[in-house]
């Protein structure tokens, strides 16, 4: 007999799904051309109760479904991040449906099931259960990828992705059983307690590099980044804001519980190349971009290689460091790509640095809020970018990691030119033609003022904040 504690303990994930399936069940009864706005409405509140039911688990922390799930300060931390990020591309997704006319009420539908794999992700404790989440999430933004029907490269980027996505959640899946074959458990528990009494079999080194991979493609790390760019600009934008945050935190907390929680062996110089690859190689192909989402696609790449130098330096420092880094990243890169979504217009026509030109005379608002954003993603003080690089090179260098810190520090000095580029298009070039800015809808304004709000409190008063990443740290390595 499950206990009713247990449904407490995954009540975040039936309620947002509840939703989704409402949104599933209501959109047949819409007239076929009608806006999809009630159903955006749904999802919304779906998310506002997700985040509620997320805040009354916190009094049920414990295991749950025969040690299969975990509710902690870890696992909660991420709900909140996934549902946050969840909310805010749904606030810009009202604007934007309208804009391009796509009138597929499913939409919202996959945004919510899509956030109960993310979180589910970050509370299982089963490896089994982690792929199922993981393709839970995996599913649903591979349709999403393909939303804008009209238009052939966002066909060819929900299929590359579908079939990249494919292969590397294979890589993962054979690390599992790996994993298996090697302990005889497939419990992140019950695998560190197997580690900690034996000696490591080399099919665990294998395994390890395995899992590794398949979850190196969903947080978009060199060298299995190559499909970012193109799936990134072929997406509808708020698509792209959802899959650039949400899996990409989710990921990362899988892989924080399958190289700490569960110590597994020979993953340091794995990780500290990635690192290095992943800030290379995405700050010098940003350097070349003019189209604004393939600029924060490679963007990504080297964010994704800067949390994993926190994940290099291996103590509780660096992990909380890690968290600390993912929840500001969301909160930076989530309002970046709503602001691209609002002024893509029609067909996204809008989406080159040129077209960006002058944005500071004819919308001061839009030009300065993005700013805010582009300096938070350098790491300017005042921003919560700022603390999240201060934090991950101060663990680097704690941990006797000074070579690793260097080349990041230089990497944050090439990525300040590419960012500060958008800048002075906004701020410093005149115009060439006439591009349209509508006025900000009073969803996409909220949204913005979400995501606005968190990048200044994490830059101003990261302590809060930080002292519950530590918690959840602490947690993440009892």
């Amino acid at each position: 007999m499950i206990p009713s504690v247990d449904y407490i303990r995954i009540l975040p994930e039936l309620v947002v799904s509840l939703f989704g399936i409402l949104v599933m069940l209501v959109d047949p009864l819409l007239p076929e051309q009608s806006p999809k706005k009630p159903l955006g409405v749904i999802a919304l509140v779906g998310a506002l109760a997700g985040l509620a039911a997320t805040a009354f688990q916190t009094n049920y922390y414990g295991s749950a479904f025969y040690n299969t799930i975990s509710v902690d300060t870890f696992s909660v931390f991420f709900h909140f991040v996934v549902l946050l990020i969840a909310l805010v591309v749904t606030l810009s997704s009202f604007e934007y449906l309208a804009v391009q006319r796509m009138r597929s009420g499913e939409y919202y539908g996959l945004i919510l099931f899509g956030t109960v794999g993310m979180m589910l992700m970050s509370s299982a404790v089963e490896l089994v259960l982690v792929f199922i989440a993981l393709e839970i999430s995996s599913i649903s933004t591979y349709i999403l990828a393909g939303m804008r029907r009209r238009a052939a490269e966002s066909a060819e980027s929900s299929l590359k992705y579908f079939l990249l996505g494919s292969f590397a959640t294979a890589f993962f899946l054979y690390g599992v059983a790996l994993v298996f074959g090697v302990t005889g458990t497939t419990n992140v528990y019950g695998i560190a307690q197997y580690l900690q009494g034996s000696q490591a079999s080399p099919l665990a080194y294998l395994a390890v590099g395995l899992m590794f991979v398949g979850l190196g493609f969903k947080i978009a790390s060199a060298p299995f980044h190559v499909w970012t760019p193109d799936v990134y600009e072929g997406s509808p934008a708020p698509v792209v804001a959802l899959m650039s945050t949400g899996p990409k935190a989710a990921a990362f907390a899988v892989l924080l519980r399958v190289l700490f929680a569960t110590g597994a062996p020979g993953w340091f110089w794995m990780v500290w190349l990635s690192a290095v690859l992943s800030m290379t190689l995405g700050n010098i192909g940003a350097l070349v971009q003019q189209n604004v989402k393939r600029l924060l696609a490679y963007s990504s790449i080297a964010h994704a290689g800067y949390i994993l130098v926190a994940f290099a330096a291996a103590k509780e420092v660096g992990i909380s460091a890690a968290i600390f880094y993912a929840a500001s990243y969301a909160a930076m890169n989530v309002g970046a790509f709503a602001i691209v979504a609002h002024l893509a217009s029609t067909d996204e026509k809008y989406v080159t640095l040129a077209d960006y030109t002058g944005l500071g005379r004819r919308s001061p608002l839009i030009a300065a809020t993005l700013t805010m954003f582009l300096l938070s993603l350098i790491g300017i003080p005042v921003t919560g970018g700022f603390f999240a690089k201060f934090y991950v090179f101060q663990a680097a260098l704690q941990s006797n990691l000074v070579g690793l810190t260097i080349i990041g520090v230089m990497n944050s000095a090439i990525a300040a030119y590419y960012y500060l580029r958008v800048i002075v298009y906004m701020y410093m070039r005149d115009e060439r033609v006439e591009v349209p800015v509508n006025r900000i809808p009073a969803t996409l304004g909220v949204g913005l003022a979400i995501s606005l709000a968190a990048t200044i409190y994490l830059g101003v008063l990261p302590g809060r904040v930080l002292d519950y990443a530590v918690q959840s740290a602490q947690d993440l390595m009892k």
